[in-house]
């Protein structure tokens, strides 16, 4: 299957995606293409309220917002790392039998799979601006996160049927 289509499918089932994305072969490349792919989406989605910000404060050139969100989301990339590691190690500790390497896939992946909603969520910030409207998007953004990579963390650590 394509990834665009397994993201589709994530927000249908997810435990069924991730069991098939751990799957996959097993190695440090296909993790590091997934984040690397969420993070570049990540940094698109915020063009559209940079440009915004941009017009309304024109003394900060648009140039010079993307390239600090540039910056600030390629900072992330050991963050996410480390964040991983951490969300095995804790599991670990109730007994979960998984790998780093599943946590890595599991975290990698709810990232890119909530692309599509970071772009939405950056149109939201282009049009309405900072207020209620943004500030909803993104817990709902981060709620279908935590959905996506807890999920993946049972089925990672635990065999999760669900």
């Amino acid at each position: 299957m394509a990834v665009t289509d397994d993201i589709v499918a994530t927000y249908r089932s997810p435990a069924r995606v991730m069991r098939s994305v751990l799957e996959g072969e097993r190695h440090e490349a296909r993790a590091l293409a997934y984040l690397l792919a969420a993070v570049f989406v990540i940094h698109i989605a915020q063009w559209p309220g940079m440009s915004r910000a941009a017009f309304l404060e024109p003394d900060v050139p648009l140039a010079q917002r993307m390239f600090a969100a540039f910056l600030a989301v390629l900072a992330a990339v050991p963050v996410f790392y480390g964040l991983a590691g951490l969300s095995h190690l804790a599991l670990r500790a109730f007994g979960g039998k998984g790998s780093y390497f599943a946590a890595r896939i599991v975290l990698f992946w709810a990232l890119l799979a909530i692309t599509p909603l970071m772009l939405f969520q950056g149109l939201v910030a282009a049009f309405s601006g900072p207020g209620a409207a943004l500030t909803l998007t993104g817990v709902a953004v981060f709620a279908v996160f935590l959905w996506f990579w807890i999920t993946g963390l049972r089925v990672a650590e635990f065999g999760a049927a669900r």
